[in-house]
């Protein structure tokens, strides 16, 4: 029974991080010629809290406290909605190999901020690992250029730098509410305070988007009914299965299949250009994470 949950839970994974990295090349098609990056994250907030209360009407009741809620509302409301916030504004000014390699040093960051506010036990080859990944970030904002592809990568890469930290913030925080409520229950609050938050921020930029004038134009729409569905409904609810079932460091290595899903896509798209300093860059963050989780496991062991 646990070695099919096992399994599952290792499909789980490999489908919901192939839907992530096919994310940021349908994200940069959209971004930002036919919906604004503020609007894109409307749209995704506001579409997955529809989704996952719809969804939590079919599945088992779940009980949590009021305070609990509202903890994960305000979670969601600054959490997942400035995570968003800085990784579409930032995709649509850099490519999407530079911000699938920011993406992946959300695990450096999870560490980082773990030493500093719950007293992390920290080891010469969990150091080696950050300094590694920093430096393969900063080589990736030092080199890129801004080009046809690019308007502004330097500004591009440090949004999506932020986004990164912005997201292990929220992974830490859910991850000790989790043990308390229900992953339903987490899903259908924090997407709710996210959506909040940016109908509100749209309210103030407004609503308006190249997408929904007349006449219909069918790709892009597409293209945007497979961000809503897949990387951000169907991903979200995969996540969960894969955290209970596997382990931290097994985790952390499928989360490199973003970096070599978007890759290969945007080749193939022409959304990027082969770059010496983007592949050394992808070599030192996924070394940098690979002695961060390999030094946990054999501290753990």
């Amino acid at each position: 029974m646990v070695k099919n949950k096992i399994r599952e839970a290792n499909i789980y994974m490999i489908i919901s991080k192939t839907f992530s990295g096919l994310n940021m090349n349908a994200l940069k098609y959209l971004l930002p010629l036919w919906i604004s990056p503020l609007m894109g994250v409307t749209l995704r907030c506001t579409f997955a809290a529809l989704a996952f209360w719809i969804i939590g009407m079919f599945t088992k009741p779940e009980t949590s406290s009021r305070r609990e809620k509202i903890l994960l509302f305000l979670l969601g409301a600054l959490g997942i909605y400035g995570f968003m916030f800085f990784y579409l504004l930032g995709l649509s000014k850099t490519t999407p190999v530079s911000s699938s390699i920011f993406s992946s040093l959300q695990p450096i960051w999870v560490f980082i901020l773990s030493v500093i506010f719950f007293k992390e036990t920290i080891t010469k080859m969990k150091i080696t690992g950050i300094l590694i990944g920093l430096g393969g970030a900063l080589l990736c904002i030092l080199t890129q250029k801004s080009d046809d592809l690019a308007s502004d990568a330097f500004t591009g890469n440090l949004l999506c730098l932020l986004s990164s930290l912005a997201y292990a913030i929220y992974l830490i925080a859910s991850n000790r509410i989790l043990k308390h409520v229900g992953v339903m229950t987490m899903l259908r609050y924090t997407f709710s305070g996210a959506a909040f938050s940016a109908i509100i921020v749209s309210g103030f930029t407004g609503f308006e988007t190249t997408l929904f004038t007349l006449p219909i134009h069918w790709k892009p729409m597409a293209v945007l009914a497979f961000v809503l569905i897949f990387p951000t409904v169907i991903s979200y609810l995969l996540i969960p299965v894969g955290l209970k079932y596997l382990k931290t460091t097994l985790v952390a290595i499928y989360g490199y299949l973003i970096l070599i899903v978007a890759t290969i896509t945007s080749l193939a798209l022409g959304q990027d250009r082969f770059s010496w300093s983007q592949l050394i860059a992808v070599l030192l963050i996924c070394s940098s994470v690979y002695f961060v989780e390999i030094a946990e496991s054999k501290e753990k062991s």
